[in-house]
């Protein structure tokens, strides 16, 4: 991928949520949320300086950054202090 954040922005693709319940109900698109935990793909150089690198799972607000599309994958840019915490 050619994309690479600047100052204290990071890539991230959201985890995918499960179509079926623990209960075993199927979920409809229409009635999902969006995930608010995502995997770091790319990180800029400020954002490494907060301790956040790439691989990293992190956890975000409901409408925070900004979608995107890239090389037709749904990705997610975030400033680093939109994130909430790193799930290790």
């Amino acid at each position: 991928m050619a994309f690479e954040p600047l100052k204290d922005r990071l890539l991230v693709l959201r985890e995918e949520q499960s179509n079926q319940t623990a209960s075993g109900l199927y979920i409809p698109d229409t009635a999902k949320e969006k995930p608010l935990e995502g995997k770091v793909i790319s990180v800029g150089p400020d954002a490494k300086e907060d301790g956040i690198s790439e691989h990293d799972t992190v956890v975000f607000a409901n409408y925070s950054g900004m979608e995107v599309t890239i090389e037709g994958i749904d990705y997610l840019i975030l400033k680093s202090e939109e994130v909430l915490g790193l799930i290790k």
